[in-house]
């Protein structure tokens, strides 16, 4: 399950946490994240779920079975966040008019 010690890491790494900091909002040991971004552990299903929480993504986000991906907007503004939609929006056309000329090639 190497896709899920990526997507924690990155997840971290995201919030500028380090492991020591994400292993004591989660209730574990810096070793056990340092495991589970390894590959090395699996995280029991009770510590999947709080890392879920801490990082505001789903359980399947983390498990790979799932692709989409949440953004924390807590704080913003809905003008920020309208402004965040956008930019999304902006990059998901940029990625369909590259696929689409890809695949005229």
């Amino acid at each position: 399950m190497i896709d899920l010690g990526m997507r924690i890491k990155r997840l971290r790494e995201m919030k500028n946490m380090n492991q020591a900091a994400l292993a004591s909002r989660a209730g574990i040991t810096k070793s056990s994240v340092s495991a589970y971004e390894n590959g090395t552990r699996l995280p029991s299903y009770d510590v999947l779920v709080r890392l879920a929480e801490i990082f505001h993504v789903s359980t399947d986000y983390l498990l790979g079975r799932e692709k989409l991906h949440t953004i924390d907007a807590q704080g913003l503004s809905p003008e920020q966040i309208d402004e965040i939609q956008r930019v999304v929006t902006v990059y998901q056309q940029y990625n369909r008019l590259k696929q689409q000329q890809k695949g005229q090639k």
